[in-house]
C-alpha cells in the first residue's frame, strides 16, 4: 500500500511548508496598516441611560 509509505507525502508536506513559509511570511511581515492605532484618543464618549417612557 504505497499511501502509507510517509516518506514521500513527509518530503512533499515540508516542502510545501518551506515555500509557504518563505514567500507569505515576508508579505505579512511588510504590511503597513492603513489606520495608525496610536493616534486614536483614549477619550470615552459621555452616555446617559436611556430612559424608557414605560417604566
Amino acid at each position: 500500500m504505497p499511501q502509507l509509505n510517509p516518506a514521500p507525502w513527509f518530503t512533499i508536506l515540508a516542502f510545501c511548508w518551506l515555500v509557504l513559509l518563505t514567500l507569505m511570511v515576508p508579505k505579512t511581515l511588510s504590511h503597513t496598516f492603513t489606520n495608525d492605532p496610536a493616534s486614536q484618543t483614549t477619550h470615552l464618549p459621555k452616555t446617559e441611560p436611556w430612559i424608557w417612557p414605560w417604566s
